[in-house]
């Protein structure tokens, strides 16, 4: 028995030996449960087997398993599964001659340790190993063949053969076994036909399908009983179970992905070079490059002078080196931006002299004072000062007062903060906006 025990474990390992893997970019499937039917042999490893002529047939018998399981994460499952078969031996040699069938119904509760759990083997392997161990109910009825069809009993001779009469007997006749069980075997006083077992197993899945796999597992059950063969002989009875199943996982594969994409090609995207200049949008720094320009390996327009300024745009495409150029690469000379400066100040000395002097700078308070009565009764409808001219705002209350206005003015002739002229009108122009 125990060799045969070995050399189902080595098929299985030699199985889990060959294991490939798939696409490891396999859709995700939900933790839903699983169905396995299957059929398989029970093979019994108790207090019989001696004797001459004697066939491990003798004590192989088939039986089917119903197995429902759900997988908890990668590693673990929880299974709950049923044996129903037929356990038997017999025993033929000078001490004794003894047979017995029983049919049996056992129950388990099994804990499973998958490993195709992304550690040692890929959850998306064709080939899925497992082991698994529980506890469970186990219940028999034994019967033995004690007399054939015509109801004579057997008497075993020490010639080997079977006779209607006791050994020695004159004018006994051979007769043969019709393997029919029909005594049984109710020694009730010495035990009960109910106990409990332990199932120690492994097996590995097949894929076909998502959905679908083929299953084929090996368990050894020891039983909390020695009674099973109705012959006491020290250590409790066992039995291993070799089946092949059909596992149906219910559900269907699913992905996390937005489904909004779900009609979207990226392999056409991964490829796109919108501007059409030979680089991938991926790889293109200045995606918007006109057609005909000559570029770089990264997809921008060639800057020959190295000033900012691509060439296609540059009018002057020879500046000298660290030259402070416009937006059209032309050198900015000490003389312009002098020239700029003198204008900018004129504008903003005119703008101040505008909103100060102005006669109607009356006008402007009352115009500031009935905007925050404004703005205090309806909050909700005050206008939120543009980020560029935030700074102006220093008491921060959200609202842009003429003195305000006057220090960014004089700030800006100080030179003691970023505004421009530009700026200075802008924030002018917000104040009767607000």
């Amino acid at each position: 028995m125990n060799k045969k025990i070995s050399l189902t474990l080595i098929l299985l390992l030699a199985l889990v030996g060959i294991i490939n893997s798939q696409d490891d970019d396999s859709k995700k499937r939900k933790q839903l449960p699983s169905i396995a039917l299957g059929v398989g042999v029970l093979t019994y490893d108790g207090d019989l087997g001696d004797g001459v002529n004697l066939t491990s047939l003798s004590r192989t018998k088939a039986g089917i398993n119903l197995a429902i399981e759900q997988r908890i994460g990668s590693i673990i499952g929880v299974s709950v599964s049923g044996i129903f078969g037929k356990l038997a031996d017999r025993e033929s040699s000078a001490k004794r001659n003894i047979n017995f069938e029983s049919k049996i119904t056992q129950l388990d509760l099994n804990f499973v340790l998958h490993l195709d759990n992304d550690f040692l083997f890929k959850r998306t392997s064709i080939f899925a190993p497992y082991l698994f161990a529980g506890f469970g109910y186990f219940k028999f009825d034994s019967y033995s063949d004690l007399k054939d069809k015509n109801g004579i009993t057997y008497n075993y001779w020490a010639d080997g053969t079977i006779r209607d009469l006791p050994d020695s007997s004159i004018g006994s006749k051979i007769i043969r076994r019709d393997y029919t069980y029909e005594s049984k075997l109710n020694d009730s006083a010495k035990y009960t036909n109910s106990t409990f077992a332990i199932p120690l197993g492994l097996g590995i899945n097949l894929k076909i399908t998502e959905n679908l796999y083929v299953n084929l597992n090996a368990c050894y059950h020891l039983i909390l009983s020695d009674w099973i063969d109705n012959f006491k002989s020290g250590s409790n009875d066992r039995y291993l179970f070799a089946n092949v199943a059909i596992q149906y996982n219910i559900g269907k594969p699913y992905d996390d992905s937005n489904p909004v994409y779900k009609a979207v090609d990226f392999s056409s995207i991964d490829n796109l070079d919108s501007d059409g200049d030979g680089v991938k949008d991926g790889s293109d720094i200045c995606p918007g490059t006109p057609k005909g320009v000559k570029i770089t390996p990264n997809g921008c327009p060639e800057d020959a002078d190295e000033d900012g300024i691509f060439d296609y745009q540059d009018k002057e495409p020879l500046t000298k080196k660290g030259s402070f150029v416009d937006k059209n690469g032309v050198t900015i000379t000490d003389k312009m931006i002098a020239d700029r400066q003198k204008s900018f100040s004129g504008q903003a000395t005119e703008r101040s002299k505008l909103f100060y002097e102005n006669p109607s700078l009356k006008y402007l308070k009352e115009v500031e004072a009935k905007s925050k009565i404004a703005r205090k009764n309806n909050p909700k409808s005050a206008t939120v000062i543009p980020f560029a001219i935030k700074s102006a705002d220093r008491d921060n209350d959200g609202y842009i007062t003429t003195e305000e206005i006057g220090k960014a003015i004089d700030s800006f002739f100080e030179g003691e903060s970023d505004f421009s002229v530009e700026k200075i009108n802008d924030l002018i122009d917000f104040f009767f906006e607000q």
